[in-house]
Formats: structure tokens, C-alpha cells, sequence
């Protein structure tokens, strides 16, 4: 098989995929929603007063992730100190926690029909975005730039002003954007903790198909909420390409330093416990609360009466569905990232974006879109792979993610020397490409996997009382009366707490250093 007719048949599978399971769902419902009525929709007061809650509390939660954020980031990127990996898993973890389990665990805070709830769940979420994003740079940014300024007579503050945070800016307004992007698109926080007081478009997308019945409305709001995730990639793009510097990143090693006073000690070690107790705080809480009556509501679910699927079926399908979906995704991921490693700079940065977009788009969409297209050519509304297919759509970008760096660092000429020995395109793909590759798409595929087991958007949509998942039942547990029902929801979003860490503790063992993209 030639070079070109590999890479075209290395093509077929991401474009498949991507075109079928998301471009095509999006225009069957931009069909739908065209029509009388759309312009009604879109200028009602109704939505106006969604859509502005929807920016002022995606700006707010994004303000407040990078203020709280911010200086845990300049210690870990800063000092060496025992612990320091660790540290840098754990904060992690929350933004792999599935949304149920942290509005469960802020309802146990009494945070529920409250803003201030979303706005610190949003917070919870996020802090790991800006610790991974912006540390990953600051923490290798060479500090001769900054002693330089210094020598010249600089004062600490002006220095970091004029040196260290003009290189900063790209990475800050990645972070920035993404934050912004996932509370823009928020669901599960805002439906737990919002009660019928707060919605955001996400939410009111739901709401209209769901409870109204009104397929119209919701698709009118899901290309609104659409086109805002495209304008905020776009003026991002538009960023990086305008305001990125050059410049060498140093390894970890020759820049990490620790702490050479009590002062610095102390300031590390505040920043460290405190940030890290703002986190745990929530999720200690919620551990507390699953054991509130005794082991009544770890009881209930073992014998959880009438309820129409057991918790331990519920797990089951969860980790089925984690499986399935977690090797779709990472066979469609490293077939766009090959793909993406050695196409043109436009082609590649276009078909790169392009993947994104699920990611950044609601979920709800997604799960909304499904069920208006996908009943032909072949009708997959009531397989039993509807699940996984959506959780793998998310979660394609996780892989490509982690495994493109890799990717784009492999050598030409070790292509080139498996070539010259006779090894076909094919060949040369598994023996170097694959070798090379295998440790970060496993972490690609456990990403994956933690995004399957905690995805409940687009879920909520798909599911069938025969699959139903973890997240699902922990909401249908919250919305039951009674006190040993809402013990049993904080004891399976404890269980699926657990699934997700170990799973998030694992994947950064495998990880190699910073290699790999957040």
C-alpha cells in the first residue's frame, strides 16, 4: 500500500466518525430548528435572560478558578519539594469528577438553588486547568530572563509584569478559554445545584426537549449555544496567532528549586494545604454525608428496593461502557493524531480544530442530536452502543491530545530507516509510530475511560432503562423522596469518586514527565 492511499485510508476512520456522529446530528438539527418560530425563540425574553446568565456566570467562574488557581501554580512552578507529583495528581482529580458526584457533594454542603454553589463547583472543577496549562510552561520557563530584569534594576513585581508574564500570556489565555468554554456549557453542576431558579442555555436546551417536549426550541438554543463555542474558538485562535512569543522551554530540573527560607517554606506550604483543603473539602463532606444514619444508605444499595435497576447493574454498565468507549476513542484518536502529526500546518491545525469541537460543544447537543439523526442509514438509537459511541465522541480529543506530542517528536529518519529495510506503511506504522506511542495512548485511553464513567449530558438523553450508568442514577437518586434515597446517591457518587481517582492516580504514573498536552 502506497504512503498517499495509507494516510487516505488512515482518514477514513476519523472522518467517519466525526462526521457521522457529530457534523451530521448538528445539521439535522439546525434543519430542525429553521423554521417559524426559530427567530421567536432566540429573542424572547426567556432566552435573553439565559443567555446573560449563562456569560455572567461563565466570566464570574472563570474570574474566580484563576484567582484561587493562580498561586498554587507559581509554587508548583517554582519549588521542588517532597510530595510535589502527588500533589499535582490530586489536583487533577477533580476535573475528571463527574458532574453528579460534585453537585452531590455540594448539595451536601447545603449548596443547593444557590449561585454561589455553581460558582464554587465551577471553581472545583477547573483548578486544575490553569495549574496543568499554565504550570506546564512557568514551571520550564528559563528564570535567567527574569534575573535579567532584575540586574537592570527591576523590582520583583515589575519584573514578573514585563518579562515573565508577556511569555505567560498564550498559556493564561489558553486556560483562560477553556475554563470559560466548560462553564459556558455547563449541565449537570447547574441542573443539580440550580434548582428552577438558575439555567443556563445547556440546561434550557434539556428542559425544552424533555420536560416541554419542544424539539424546536431546543435545537433553535443548541445552534445558539453552537455558535458561541465557535466564536470563543475562534477569537482564541485568533489569540494564539497574534500574541504567541518564542521561546525555550528548559526541563523541570534546571528550574525547579526548593524552598530556601522559613519564609518560602511557610508560603509553600500554606499555599499547598490550602488549596488543596478548599478541594478536599467538598468531597470529605460528601464521604461524611454517605454515612449519615449508619450504613443505611450503603445498605439501600445492596437492596434498593423498587427501584427499576440496581446500583450494582448501574456500575456494571458504567465500567462496560467506560471499556467500550475508552478503545473507540483511542483508535479514532491516534488515527487523527498520525493524521495530524504529519499533515500540512493549515490542514492539520483545521482538522485539529475541528475535533475539538465536541469537546467544547454541549453535551446535551450531542445527546440531542443523536436522537433526531441517527436512525439511518442504520437506526442506532436503541443499540446498545448509542452509549459508548457519545462517551468516545468526547473524549477523542483526550487522546489526541496526549498522544500528538509524541507523535511529533518521533524522528523521520527512524520512518525512514524501517523503510529503506522493507517495511511497508503499514508496518512501519506498528513497529516505530505504535512503539513509541503506546505509553501515551494508553494515557489517552484512561483519560477516556475516566470521561466515559463520568459523562452525564449527553447520557441523560441516550439512555435505556437497561443501561442506565453511575451518574444517571445517582440524579434519579436525588430526585427521590426520602432520607436513606439521598444517603444511597452520596454513597454511589463515593464508589464512583473512588472509580475515577484510582483511574486519574494511574494515568499519571504512565504519563512521561509533561510530555503530552492537558
Amino acid at each position: 500500500m502506497s504512503t498517499r492511499a495509507g494516510r487516505v485510508a488512515l482518514a477514513i476512520v476519523p472522518v467517519g466518525f466525526i462526521g457521522y456522529l457529530f457534523v451530521y446530528p448538528v445539521a439535522r438539527i439546525l434543519m430542525m430548528s429553521v423554521g417559524e418560530g426559530f427567530g421567536d425563540v432566540l429573542t424572547s425574553a426567556s432566552t435573553r435572560s439565559v443567555v446573560w446568565f449563562t456569560l455572567w456566570q461563565a466570566a464570574v467562574s472563570t474570574l474566580l478558578t484563576f484567582v484561587v488557581a493562580m498561586p498554587l501554580t507559581a509554587v508548583l512552578s517554582h519549588f521542588s519539594f517532597p510530595g510535589r507529583s502527588l500533589i499535582r495528581a490530586m489536583v487533577t482529580v477533580p476535573f475528571v469528577l463527574p458532574t453528579v458526584v460534585v453537585g452531590s457533594a455540594f448539595v451536601a454542603l447545603g449548596l443547593s438553588n444557590s449561585i454561589w454553589g455553581i460558582l464554587a463547583a465551577h471553581v472545583f472543577f477547573n483548578v486544575a486547568v490553569v495549574v496543568r496549562t499554565v504550570g506546564g510552561v512557568w514551571s520550564r520557563l528559563d528564570r535567567g530572563v527574569v534575573e535579567a530584569a532584575r540586574s537592570l534594576g527591576a523590582s520583583p513585581l515589575t519584573a514578573f509584569v514585563r518579562t515573565t508574564l508577556p511569555i505567560l500570556g498564550p498559556s493564561i489565555a489558553a486556560a483562560l478559554s477553556i475554563v470559560f468554554l466548560f462553564t459556558f456549557t455547563s449541565f449537570g453542576v447547574v441542573l443539580i445545584l440550580g434548582g428552577l431558579t438558575y439555567r443556563t442555555i445547556e440546561v434550557q436546551i434539556y428542559q425544552e426537549a424533555t420536560t416541554f417536549l419542544d424539539l424546536g426550541a431546543a435545537g433553535a438554543l443548541a445552534i445558539l449555544q453552537l455558535v458561541g463555542v465557535v466564536g470563543i474558538l475562534w477569537a482564541y485562535g485568533r489569540y494564539q496567532r497574534t500574541r504567541s512569543v518564542g521561546l525555550e522551554l528548559a526541563a523541570e530540573a534546571r528550574v525547579l528549586r526548593p524552598a530556601r527560607s522559613d519564609t518560602e517554606r511557610a508560603i509553600l506550604w500554606s499555599v499547598v494545604f490550602g488549596t488543596l483543603g478548599l478541594l478536599a473539602a467538598p468531597l470529605v463532606v460528601l464521604v461524611g454525608r454517605s454515612f449519615r444514619g449508619g450504613l443505611a444508605g450503603w445498605e439501600f444499595l445492596v437492596d434498593p428496593g423498587r427501584l427499576a435497576i440496581t446500583p450494582g447493574e448501574a456500575i456494571t454498565n458504567s465500567l462496560f461502557f467506560a471499556v467500550v468507549g475508552a478503545l473507540i476513542a483511542t483508535v479514532v484518536g491516534m488515527a487523527a493524531a498520525s493524521l495530524i502529526s504529519r499533515g500540512s500546518t493549515v490542514v492539520a491545525s483545521s482538522f485539529d480544530t475541528v475535533l475539538m469541537l465536541p469537546l467544547g460543544t454541549s453535551a446535551v447537543t450531542i445527546g440531542f442530536g443523536f436522537l433526531v439523526a441517527l436512525d439511518e442509514p442504520v437506526d442506532l438509537r436503541g443499540s446498545v452502543l448509542l452509549v459508548p459511541l457519545a462517551h468516545a465522541l468526547v473524549a477523542v480529543p483526550f487522546v489526541v491530545r496526549a498522544t500528538l506530542p509524541t507523535l511529533r517528536a518521533i524522528r523521520a529518519d527512524l520512518r525512514e530507516a524501517a523503510a529503506v529495510l522493507g517495511a511497508s506503511p503499514r508496518q512501519v506504522f506498528r513497529h516505530v509510530d505504535l512503539a513509541i506511542v503506546a505509553r501515551a495512548a494508553m494515557v489517552g485511553a484512561g483519560f477516556a475511560a475516566a470521561v466515559s464513567l463520568g459523562e452525564f449530558g449527553a447520557t441523560s438523553f441516550i439512555v435505556r432503562p437497561n443501561s442506565v450508568t453511575i451518574p444517571t442514577l445517582i440524579f434519579r437518586l436525588l430526585g427521590r423522596p426520602g432520607a436513606v434515597t439521598f444517603t444511597g446517591a452520596m454513597a454511589l457518587s463515593v464508589i464512583l469518586m473512588l472509580l475515577t481517582t484510582a483511574l486519574i492516580l494511574s494515568i499519571d504514573r504512565l504519563r512521561a514527565g509533561e510530555l503530552g498536552e492537558f
